[in-house]
């Protein structure tokens, strides 16, 4: 973070602000140069079940390798949401992952009156707000950033893979992008990824969204240990606002 800035975080209030829907659904292609390695949907649909006699919306995110890709490495990862309808916070996450020979399952409740989270192996407690990878996503498209500055941080805390983490987002600025829907003007913003099998210690994530009420990612880009990948969005319907690429 640029010296002197302070991190920007601001919750939801209400569900007037949330900018996703039920029947919205994203379809992305994730490439290797010129090769499509996998393949990526994100739907909302209508949750089945309440929580607290709650409603929910129910939010599938599903990513596969594509093509010869899923010789070398198979991957098929299921990351399913239910997130409350007015506050956006997660009620229950589950996972379910299958990369290469590893494989991970996950079923996860949210207590946030608590500040507790009962996992498949064990309890751990939070304090403030607290996220699943997926509802994370959903919940920071949806905050009202028109005050946020070039090099502000926004934080959001978040349960993946038995533990808790912090994904820090940073501020970039505006820029048009171009992807296979068209070209859209766009906020830049950097979150932070975790070095591993994939990612060298020092890659930069690079993240493109609309500039508009849907704010959806249209774009990507990433350093990987050879080479880099780019996400691209191919699909998107049932958006709560119009998608108005720039007109020629």
């Amino acid at each position: 973070m640029a010296a002197g800035l302070q991190g920007y975080t601001q919750t939801l209030d209400n569900l007037d602000k949330a900018v996703f829907g039920v029947g919205e659904e994203l379809n992305y292609k994730l490439k290797y140069g010129i090769f499509t390695a996998a393949e990526a949907n994100l739907k909302v649909v209508e949750s089945t079940q309440k929580f607290d006699n709650k409603p929910a919306y129910h939010i599938i995110a599903d990513g596969n390798t594509a093509g010869t890709f899923n010789v070398f490495y198979k991957v098929r990862n299921r990351y399913e949401s239910f997130v409350d309808k007015t506050t956006l916070m997660p009620f229950y996450y589950t996972e379910n992952r299958k990369e290469g020979s590893y494989k991970h399952t996950d079923k996860v409740t949210f207590n946030h009156k608590d500040g507790k989270i009962k996992a498949d192996k064990g309890e751990f407690e939070f304090k403030g707000q607290m996220f699943d990878f997926v509802s994370a996503y959903y919940f920071a498209r949806s905050l009202d950033i028109s005050k946020i500055k070039i090099g502000q941080t926004i934080d959001m805390p978040y349960f993946l893979e038995d533990g808790i983490h912090k994904l820090n987002i940073t501020y970039l600025g505006k820029e048009q992008v171009k992807c296979s829907m068209g070209t859209f003007n766009c906020l830049k913003f950097n979150p932070t990824i975790i070095p591993g099998k994939i990612f060298k210690k020092n890659s930069k994530l690079y993240l493109w969204i609309t500039d508009d009420a849907n704010r959806i990612p249209v774009r990507a880009h990433v350093e990987v240990i050879v080479g880099s990948l780019t996400m691209d969005l191919t699909g998107a319907k049932g958006l709560k606002y119009p998608l108005n690429p720039v007109k020629k």
